[in-house]
């Protein structure tokens, strides 16, 4: 089975071809440029970039797979969720290759396919906690099989790679601020200055920042940017999103063990999975608890098509035309 798979949930245009032993033809990811002037992404902007470029790159992937339209068995786009504008240019995209092809189309779910990543390269001990950390979520789960997926826990308010975003404009750094901050933290140190950790002693698995940002935002008025400032705030500041992530996820294993669930795994998905700060501090504190620790493969951490495409080619589907399905900027996973 051959897979053409759409991924436009926010800035990243992106397409695969992609068969169901795993063989990838093409994988093109364009990351929208045009935001970095705002400092956070515009959504009508998005929506006409992905217009711009979307059928630029599929006709690379093509060119690039040595594959044509008529090759394709099912065609595969993000419904939801996301920005409803990047969904529908995506969406009906794919639908309208799938409806000239007179093949069929699936509606595939971006959180679910974050949390599907790490099976590409991974077999997975299950039960398994998934740890998603995207620029639009940040969210915990309890996945059983990948047919069985329970939230545990979310955000109140802002996801981590918003926040990461918003104490990167805070310190004057370039956009995303994610990659920067992990540059100046290096020189830092993280003792500095002691941020707090909102709902971190709560009897729950749901996560706050929106808190931790202003906290940061205090201490940044009170200062001059210096190089040395920047680097020490910044330190300070991913230990204690570490400290938070650590935290809330211990709570949940202990928790699922009391009700006699043991975690054999732990999944960090997502953009923010890239932060080799953070994935060290994951590793080094669970590397002693015989939990394994499972991280996507490189090109399938931040959004993407190839996410998409493996969804789809995991869904046990009489590939009926769902044509009609609706692009769902909140999209639950069933």
């Amino acid at each position: 089975m051959l897979v053409f798979a759409v991924e436009t949930s926010c800035d990243e245009t992106s397409v695969c071809i992609m068969d169901n032993d795993k063989n990838i033809y093409s994988h093109i990811i364009f990351s929208q440029e045009i935001h970095k002037r705002y400092g956070g992404v515009v959504p009508e902007l998005a929506s006409r970039a992905h217009l711009e470029i979307l059928q630029k790159i599929t006709k690379e992937a093509f060119e690039e797979s040595g594959k044509k339209i008529s090759d394709i068995d099912v065609f595969a786009a993000t419904c939801g969720p996301g920005l409803i504008g990047p969904l529908l240019i995506g969406s009906t995209f794919a639908k309208s290759l799938a409806t000239g092809s007179n093949k069929p189309f699936v509606p595939i779910n971006h959180i679910e396919s974050h949390i599907l990543s790490t099976t590409f390269n991974n077999e997975i001990q299950y039960p398994n906690i998934c740890l998603l950390l995207t620029g639009g979520h940040t969210e915990i789960y309890l996945v059983e099989s990948k047919k069985k997926i329970t939230l545990l826990g979310e955000t109140v308010d802002d996801a981590l790679g918003e926040t990461f975003d918003k104490v990167g404009k805070l310190l004057n750094l370039k956009y995303p601020g994610g990659p920067e901050i992990e540059k100046k933290a290096i020189i830092g140190n993280e003792m500095t200055y002691d941020l707090p950790t909102p709902l971190l002693n709560e009897n729950n698995l749901n996560f706050s920042f929106s808190g931790l940002k202003t906290a940061v935002n205090q201490i940044v008025k009170k200062n001059d940017l210096s190089s040395d400032f920047i680097a020490n705030i910044s330190a300070s500041f991913q230990f204690c999103v570490s400290k938070i992530l650590l935290e809330k996820t211990k709570k949940a294993i202990k928790k699922l063990e009391e009700e006699s669930k043991k975690i054999n795994s732990l999944s960090v998905v997502g953009g923010v999975s890239n932060n080799k700060y953070i994935a060290k501090k994951i590793i080094d504190f669970f590397k002693d608890k015989n939990i394994e620790i499972l991280f996507p493969v490189k090109d399938m951490m931040s959004d993407n098509a190839a996410m998409i495409a493996w969804n789809c080619i995991n869904k046990d589907l009489n590939y009926s035309k769902d044509i009609y399905f609706k692009a769902n900027p909140r999209l639950a996973i069933k």
